[in-house]
């Protein structure tokens, strides 16, 4: 008899459907709530516990079905798990398979991976690359210093004295408007041919170096044309080192004055707005050029600092904050008649992309009013820099002030927290038009060993805000070689295009007496680089022998990687390094924290671990066991790691010695490679082969069927002992051929898939080979053709027994399109292989469900029929019958769920289409319950290297603003060479009419810049995995008079839960929905502020010059050094009044002491 059908508040029939006279449909507990804790009194029986509750909800009565008892569906949950064993058994192959390998035992050995050896060497092959990059840059270093110190300054020089191959003319020369190909200075620059490269990606010319000098920099002043003068010299240098080592890539000189020589000479890649590049701001300049720092910015807020002033003042902090890195410490207050930090921040934090991020958003909400007060501003600075209970820097200390100006000295402060040592360095900055007497500003600079800066303009931000590293510089000048220490940097984007990099620096100083007393030159000249790409680095590591699973990976002293299979940055941005931490690169825990320190620490170390990891496709999560063993790297700041699970301790090396020596011809002739030709796909099963490099020549293409045929035609040519093939992995492939291929003929072949509704049987092998049959169900495989980059085979080797993978499905997109022979489920297990008292897993196995035909067998599984052709059983007037999932589908959810917790199958046809999707989108109710009953487990990360859309225009601080703040790049074709006198003579006037449009980024500019299109993100993503719940379960599901009785049963040996449950009463119940999908942290990931307060542990670099007794700190300031012309002054204002584009007029923004 069917079941009436139910409504909210309705009664269910017979005492198994016992009406619940509670109130209307309540909320659904949340995640941790297991029931409602209030509402009216129920009737005592209600109080029950569920478990004693059951078999009173479950008594037969007449003309009634009952919900199954417990032995019922753990009755079902059994033939369900025979079922699937029994298939596997029959078409994986398993058992088959190992006595292949056994029989085949003569054309492999079994290698051991022996991790501290492994570690060792790998760290060795790294140490002696790194090496040669040093002696290089030692070689470049110490010719430059010569190179200038022989150099005689020329007063008189001209462009046309200078023939160099400028990297920017090909750009400017295709654009008509250019000021240079105006004035036609591009008549001395080399005009160069380029070869195709592929070692740096680009095309390139070995002869020549190419120059990159910044935009706001005037290349024709006589500072600039000295620089390029003597480093010409460089060039025979540069080529040198190539001959040595013609693995060398970009060898780089930084100077100090902005000019950039590298080689071998390239075109440089102009972006679509104004190119911002300063080699000064690079993240391994630096680096290079200072000693780590504590920097503490305040930023004067008082009254008098209104409109265009406080505005330069945000960008001016903004561009200062660019100036750190990874090893710096700051904070940021502002001050009027009281300091207070302008972030949550009350302590210096380091200096990294997310923190920084936090600072330049706060900075914008700073609103000015109150009076001036230095005193506060000051103290609050000294008491940031003498806590000493926080991480910091410990090296450079400094404040930097940002004002209108004052007049008050603040003497007293001074000897209170910095006299008679000094060992803060103040640098004060005069930001804006205004009539103060600047002096006071200069004082306080002179007498705290830092410099005075002015800027009057948006213009000068950029060059005074980065200028303080020269004084910086200082100490390491007067150190002579004792800082003379090569440093190697995070992983950041190389601008030329190379891909991840990191750098070799030095610097590089002036070592000419300055002065008739002999005195010496304080100054650094710059800073040498040499770029290591990360490819050359891996290219050292071992990744076939380790197993899918087994991996390397590296971490400098901030506990950054620098190799990590999970490094893969979405988008990049050259302006920035690379920073993922080791344990977001991982799923972090106690373990991990003291790997990580103990590597930071440079110690060795190994340790066998319980941990969690995500899947490839990070839709799971596996508890695995794996064994870290780590070693320093000598000569650097890194530390290298090694990951193995235990079954790849062992793996197979294949041994065809035997036949090579027999067939001296091409790899073609081999017996097994006949297997690999398509013309035995239709008899064999199609075979797809890793992309893997088997040989130097092979063509790599992203299309299977055509690096197959790029690689039989390449094995048409080379002998099985080719010297320009890896023939280990050449080698381990043939055999796989030949091993697969063995199992189709003993197993597959004579087997009628269809019997047992099966899509597909298939094999894939460490070895590279994945083998799909029949051949006709290659055209629906969508797994990646290299096992190691496929889901199901890196999880299958880290799980017992058979898993499920059922096809992924975004909620957000269409349903499955179900047709006949399209939509399968994947099965598959790993073939675990023992010989003598080694065990390794060298294959995974599996078959394809039929999605629709599965869904049929699982209701008569999980029925009281026995098999399909036995009619259903009927339940008589008098019966006393339980519900199956077949014949009560109306009244009865009954599913198979993953471990992820996505739907596998399903009794309800209208749930067919949704297999594959997390199961709170098909059944919030129920998931939840599970989720509640322990059942599954949420682990919840952020993903830091995501990609993301570009974000509206909109206000970015904390506090609302009518203007949109501006970046340099959206000001630099409008007001980049705009005049101190003329902001001051229409300041007000402009800021009324043009300043909103000028402030805004022009739509037409940004179409087209993959950087407005993407930007970095960082993402929170949410697994399921299995919870502590290991036996069989009933509950209900407590939602008032909706309330649902529900079991679940886990699936031995399988990764599926078998849920069977009332169908939900009332939509109202579903209240409570667990999210699985990955979605985006507007507050880039966990609260920065909170995350601060626990640091993770790092070290700085071992040196740090800060001091020296002999610097000479009488050069500390100066005012504005570009007095405009009239006539551009009076230009200028008519083309913004007329809101036309005005013509950039050259300046030199170059420091007065670089006259060398």
């Amino acid at each position: 008899m069917a079941v009436p059908a139910r409504t909210c508040g309705a009664s269910r029939p017979g005492p198994a459907r016992t009406a619940r006279p509670w109130p209307g449909c309540g909320p659904q507990p949340g995640p941790g709530t297991r029931r409602p804790t209030s509402g009216p009194p129920r009737p005592l029986w209600l109080l029950l516990p569920p478990l004693l509750l059951l078999p009173l909800l479950a008594a037969p009565s007449a003309s009634a079905y009952s919900f199954p008892q417990q032995h019922t569906m753990q009755h079902w949950a059994r033939r369900l798990e025979q079922e699937v064993d029994g298939v596997m058994r029959i078409f994986g192959g398993v058992q088959q398979l190992r006595e292949i390998y056994k029989d085949n035992r003569n054309l492999f050995e079994v290698q051991e991976n022996e991790p501290q050896k492994l570690v060792e060497k790998v760290a060795g092959d790294i140490e002696s690359l790194l090496d040669r990059k040093v002696q290089a840059l030692k070689r470049l270093a110490d010719a430059a210093e010569n190179f200038q110190k022989a150099h005689r300054w020329q007063d008189n020089i001209k462009e046309e004295d200078i023939v160099y191959y400028d990297a920017k003319a090909d750009a400017e020369l295709d654009d008509p408007e250019s000021e240079d190909v105006e004035r036609g200075s591009k008549a001395n620059t080399l005009r160069l041919d380029f070869i195709e490269d592929p070692n740096f990606k680009n095309k390139v010319n070995y002869s020549y170096a190419a120059v990159q000098i910044p935009t706001d920099i005037y290349k024709g002043s006589t500072v600039i044309l000295n620089e390029l003068n003597w480093t010409e010299a460089l060039e025979n240098v540069f080529m040198e080192n190539r001959r040595q080592d013609p693995t060398l890539l970009w060898q780089v000189f930084g100077s100090a004055t902005g000019v950039t020589r590298y080689y071998p000479a390239t075109p440089w890649r102009a972006p679509k707005k104004i190119d911002l590049y300063d080699v000064r701001r690079r993240p391994w300049y630096i680096q290079g050029a200072s000693s780590p720092k504590d920097m503490v910015i305040i930023v004067d807020v008082s009254g008098s600092v209104s409109g265009l002033t406080l505005k330069l003042m945000k960008t001016s902090v903004c561009e200062m904050l660019d100036t750190l890195s990874d090893d710096d410490y700051v904070n940021v207050a502002s001050f009027n008649e009281k300091a207070q930090p302008v972030s949550c921040f009350t302590h210096l934090v380091q200096a990294n992309v997310r923190n920084k991020k936090v600072f330049k958003e706060a900075v914008q909400g700073m609103v000015a009013k109150g009076t001036t007060g230095y005193k506060a501003g000051f103290e609050y600075a000294f008491d940031q820099l003498q806590n000493s209970n926080i991480t910091r820097a410990n090296c450079n200390k400094m404040i930097m002030m940002f004002t209108d100006g004052g007049e008050d000295r603040v003497q007293d402060v001074f000897e209170k927290y910095n006299w008679p040592n000094r060992t803060v360095r103040v640098f004060t900055f005069s930001v804006g038009q205004h009539n103060y007497d600047v002096t006071p500003l200069q004082w306080m600079a002179c007498a705290n060993k830092g410099y005075y800066f002015e800027i009057p303009s948006i213009g000068a931000i950029r060059i005074n805000t980065q200028e303080y590293l020269d004084v910086l510089g200082r100490p390491m000048v007067l150190a002579g070689k004792e800082a003379k220490q090569v440093q190697w940097t995070n992983v950041y984007e190389d601008a030329l295009g190379l891909g991840l990099v990191v750098t070799g620096t030095l610097p590089v100083f002036n070592l000419t007496q300055d002065g008739p007393g002999e005195k010496k030159n304080q100054l650094i000249l710059g800073v040498m680089g040499i770029d290591v790409a990360l490819n050359d680095i891996k290219r050292l590591t071992p990744n076939y022998t380790l197993g899918a699973n087994g991996y390397v990976f590296a971490i400098d002293l901030n506990g950054y990687v620098l190799l990590h299979p999970n490094l893969k940055p979405q988008t990049t941005n050259f302006r920035e390094p690379v920073t993922l931490d080791f344990l977001d690169a991982e799923l972090e825990d106690e373990n991990k924290e003291e790997i990580r320190r103990s590597m930071i620490d440079g110690n060795k170390g190994h340790k066998q671990i319980r941990t969690l990891v995500k899947s490839l496709d990070e839709r799971y999560i596996d508890e695995v066991t794996r064994n870290y063993t780590w070693v320093p790297i000598r000569s650097t700041n890194y530390s290298l790691g090694l990951v193995l699970p235990p079954y790849s301790t062992f793996y197979l090396q294949a041994n065809l010695s035997d036949q090579i020596l027999q067939v001296k011809l091409p790899i073609s002739k081999l017996k097994d490679f006949e297997f690999l030709l398509p013309s035995s796909f239709e008899s064999e099963g199609h075979v797809f082969i890793a992309p893997r490099e088997y040989c130097k020549d092979l063509n790599a293409s992203d299309n299977n069927t055509e690096f197959l045929k790029n690689f039989i035609e390449l094995m048409e040519k080379v002998t099985p002992d080719s010297k320009q093939c890896n023939n280990f992995l050449l080698h381990n492939l043939i055999l796989d051929t030949g091993i697969t291929q063995q199992l189709v003929e003993r197993v597959w072949r004579d087997q009628d898939l269809n019997t047992y509704s099966l899509l597909a049987v298939f094999a894939a092998t460490d070895g590279g080979i994945t083998r799909v049959f029949p051949n006709k169900a290659a055209e629906d495989w969508t797994e990646n053709p290299e096992p190691f980059n496929a889901s199901f085979y890196r999880r299958s080797l880290d799980n017992h027994g058979y898993v499920f993978k059922p096809p992924h499905q975004d909620a957000l997109l269409r349903p499955l399109e179900l047709e006949n022979d399209t939509v399968g489920i994947l099965v598959s297990t790993a073939v675990e292989l023992s010989l003598g008292r080694r065990t390794l897993r060298p294959a995974v196995v599996g078959v394809k469900l039929d999605l629709e035909a599965w869904a049929e067998k699982f209701k008569v599984l999980a029925s009281n029929r026995t098999h399909q052709d036995q009619p259903q059983k009927q339940c008589g007037p008098n019966s006393h019958c339980e519900m199956d999932c077949e014949v009560n589908n109306e009244d009865l959810l009954c599913v198979l769920i993953d471990d992820g917790g996505f739907l596998v199958l399903s009794n309800q046809n209208h749930q067919w289409d949704q297999v594959g999707r997390f199961f709170s989108e098909v059944d919030a109710n129920l998931m939840l319950a599970l989720y509640n009953n322990s059942f599954y487990t949420r682990k919840e990360s952020y993903d830091y290297q995501a990609a993301c859309a570009p974000q509206p225009p909109g206000n970015l601080g904390a506090a609302p603003r009518g203007v949109f703040v501006p970046t340099v790049a959206d000001f630099l074709n409008l007001a980049w060479w705009t005049s101190a006198a003329a902001w001051s003579l229409f300041q007000q006037l402009l800021y009324g009419l043009i300043y909103h449009s000028w402030f805004q980024a022009d739509p037409a500019e940004a179409e087209g810049n993959p950087e407005t299109r993407e930007s970095s993100c960082v993402m929170k993503q949410t697994q399921y995995y299995f919870g502590s719940v290991n036996a069989s379960y009933n509950a209900i599901i407590d939602c008032g008079n909706c309330s649902r009785l529900f079991h679940a049963q886990r699936l031995t040996n399988t990764n599926l839960l078998f849920v069977v449950a009332e169908k939900p009463l009332c939509s109202q119940c579903e209240a409570g929905r667990l999210l699985q999908k990955e979605t985006h942290c507007p507050a880039d990931g966990p609260e920065q502020c909170e995350l601060v307060q626990r640091p993770r542990y790092r070290r700085g670099p071992h040196i740090c010059f800060d001091y020296n007794a002999t610097e000479d700190t009488s050069d500390c300031g100066r005012g504005a050094s570009f007095p405009p012309s009239l006539g551009v002054l009076v230009s200028l204002q008519l083309l913004l009044l007329l809101g036309l584009p005005p013509r950039p007029q050259p300046q030199v923004l170059v420091h007065a002491s670089r006259r060398l």
